[in-house]
């Protein structure tokens, strides 16, 4: 494939490159995957108003999120394993980020360490935090983030227990992969990824592997997180992370306007409108479905951010209409990293970023901030 247009040609070139465990770890959602569709289908039923004979001179996608000038109000978000679709995967999307001027965000169950990510960066990330039975270890984790200047925490609420994903379980999925037959003939077919593999020391989840105690190798570490997830997590929890952080703080994982309204009144300074990307409740209602009625419950009081189904800078524009101040691609990137490494990210943020930019000029508009819900057919969109 020479000429990359879009992100579904990454998506393609990822698929030939991934091993089969691992690409289909990320392209992939819970039980029918019904909820895991609708994320990116439920963007396409909502249509645009072209205008004309605008000026459409010193166009800008610039803005903030949470406060922190960004390119585009796009940022990566975290995933888990993100290291095993391509060798030291969250280093070289960090980089992209960095480069291009977006935030990335680094996950609790990564390949690489906050350290490892910090040492190879010069400008802040945020980090994600799965809360664990473990309260040492969580603190330990919030002190590892502020050590490593990450200036926001990103708490993710909606992965108190695991959602059945039938691809993982049928592909016995692992870091590193087991080496079953079938594991080791997919591998041999993608030799672009194994000698990345072989190239790099990173191949467990290095937030955990050495950070706690009895925890050395991948029999003691999966022992260990089938343990930890926590399924008593509540709203007190959220308090005590927000004083133990004490900076800025995102939470994801939020969908319903009942949960939107305790999510302000806990004093975030962000909410992310998500299922998980389709992976945990099958059935729910999709991100963008969703949003409009989180915006207009709490959109007064707190920062409102989606995730979900993001495919292109369209799916961008569609969502700021809409109320969002932030949005997040996970698979997009992931797709470019798998594909190309960094420069594969880094395609994968100009793609968004180009179709951001010209659909928001056919739209009549010069400066994202300026977009709302008249940029949207009537009747198209939801709310």
């Amino acid at each position: 494939m020479t000429v990359i247009t879009c992100i579904e040609d990454l998506r393609r070139l990822a698929r030939a490159r991934v091993p089969r465990m691992f690409y289909d770890y990320a392209d992939s959602g819970s039980w029918t995957e019904g909820t895991y569709r609708a994320n990116e289908s439920d963007f396409q039923k909502i249509l645009l108003r072209q205008r004309v004979a605008v000026n459409l001179e010193d166009r800008s996608t610039a803005t903030q999120m949470v406060g922190i000038p960004v390119a585009m109000p796009v940022a990566i978000a975290p995933t888990g394993l993100t290291g095993m679709q391509h060798a030291d995967g969250e280093i070289l999307a960090a980089r992209a980020a960095e480069k291009f001027g977006v935030r990335f965000t680094l996950s609790t169950m990564s390949i690489c360490s906050i350290e490892d990510v910090a040492a190879a960066t010069t400008q802040p990330f945020w980090f994600q935090l799965y809360v664990m039975r473990d309260r040492s270890f969580i603190e330990a984790l919030i002190d590892r983030a502020r050590a490593a200047r990450c200036d926001a925490l990103m708490l993710t609420l909606d992965l108190q227990i695991l959602g059945q994903r039938h691809k993982d379980l049928k592909n016995g999925l692992s870091a590193p992969p087991r080496l079953t037959l079938p594991n080791i003939l997919n591998m041999m077919t993608r030799p672009r990824w194994c000698l990345g593999m072989l190239g790099t020391r990173r191949h467990q989840f290095g937030n955990i592997v050495g950070h706690v105690k009895g925890v050395g190798d991948m029999g003691s570490l999966s022992e260990w997180t089938a343990k930890q997830f926590d399924p008593r997590l509540n709203w007190g929890d959220v308090e005590w992370i927000k004083r133990r952080w004490g900076g800025k703080l995102i939470l994801k994982g939020i969908q319903d306007p009942e949960d939107a309204r305790r999510a302000a009144d806990s004093g975030a300074d962000a909410l992310i409108v998500s299922n998980h990307g389709g992976r945990q409740l099958d059935g729910a209602q999709s991100s963008i479905a969703a949003l409009p009625a989180i915006v207009a419950e709490v959109g007064s009081r707190i920062e409102v951010h989606m995730d979900g189904g993001i495919r292109s800078g369209q799916d961008v524009l569609k969502a700021v209409a809409l109320g969002a101040r932030g949005t997040y691609i996970g698979r997009a990137f992931l797709y470019g990293l798998g594909a190309m490494g960094e420069a594969g990210v880094t395609r994968a943020l100009q793609i968004i970023h180009k179709e951001l930019d010209l659909s928001m000029a056919f739209c009549g508009h010069t400066h994202v901030d300026t977009l709302d819900r008249g940029i949207l057919l009537p009747g198209t969109a939801p709310g």
